[in-house]
């Protein structure tokens, strides 16, 4: 897994535009704010390519559809968002990451996100507890969002995104600060460490969050779905942080229309 996290933090590195000679490659936008460029798919085909050599019986699960994951509910799997944040890199802004996870039977058992521009590493294994740049990690204690720094991240559904915008309109100044990611593995990330104590998201797919669930688990946080139940691979929503201040921010959002 690190060596898979090594590579792919090389080739980001080598041809992000925010180095100087750094060449991101062509550009091509999926959606509003959503795009895929040439490194992704560079950095995906050789991650695969070497997950494939080392273990041929898993099945593989990634962003940009280069690997054929089968009944990917059971049995071994491998989850890969090979460039998490490609808005914010194709522009050289360092808030990007690596980020990918083991699965058995859709349970994360390993997840490592790590953001090249920084040298940040994120790993934790089931049971583990997290690892950050070596060192053992948790969650913030934080009681209330009153004491919180929200992060969040708004993808691409126009309608939800807006739902989340009016909450946090609502609720300010109800908490310390509002920080928007771009990248959700590096806001799991952050909510895993202390970084944020709340980090929430109304829409994900299995690889933004993968890796992610596990790490804030192991950090001692709390991570839910969009009902307020643990969140799995299949949940789309999630809040995900200090215990103390998800049950508040799910408290004082309760009866809103944001999810």
């Amino acid at each position: 897994m690190r060596d898979c996290a090594e590579e792919a933090s090389r080739m980001l590195l080598d041809r992000f535009p925010g180095r100087a000679g750094g060449q991101r490659g062509e550009m091509r936008r999926k959606g509003r704010g959503n795009f895929v460029t040439e490194t992704d798919l560079a950095v995906e085909s050789a991650v695969l390519q070497r997950l494939r050599g080392e273990f041929p019986e898993h099945a593989l699960l990634s962003e940009e559809g280069s690997g054929a994951a089968g009944d990917w509910k059971r049995g071994w799997l491998w989850l890969v968002d090979p460039l998490d944040g490609t808005h914010n890199y194709s522009q050289g802004n360092p808030v990007f990451s690596f980020t990918i996870a083991l699965c058995h039977d859709g349970a994360p058992l390993l997840g490592l996100t790590c953001a090249p521009a920084t040298g940040d590493e994120f790993f934790a294994s089931k049971g583990a507890g997290l690892v950050v740049n070596g060192e053992p990690a948790s969650v913030a204690v934080t009681p209330s969002l009153a004491e919180s720094v929200l992060g969040l991240d708004l993808g691409y559904d126009d309608a939800r995104a807006a739902k989340l915008i009016s909450l946090v309109a609502e609720l300010w100044p109800g908490m310390q600060a509002v920080r928007v990611m771009g990248s959700a593995a590096l806001g799991f990330a952050f909510a895993a460490c202390g970084r944020f104590d709340v980090y929430v998201h109304h829409f994900l797919y299995p690889w933004d969050s993968a890796a992610g669930i596990l790490l804030v688990q192991e950090g001692g946080g709390l991570v839910l779905d969009r009902d307020g139940g643990p969140m799995t691979l299949y949940s789309e929503g999630v809040t995900a942080g200090a215990p103390g201040a998800v049950q508040d921010f799910l408290r004082v959002a309760r009866g809103r229309e944001w999810r």
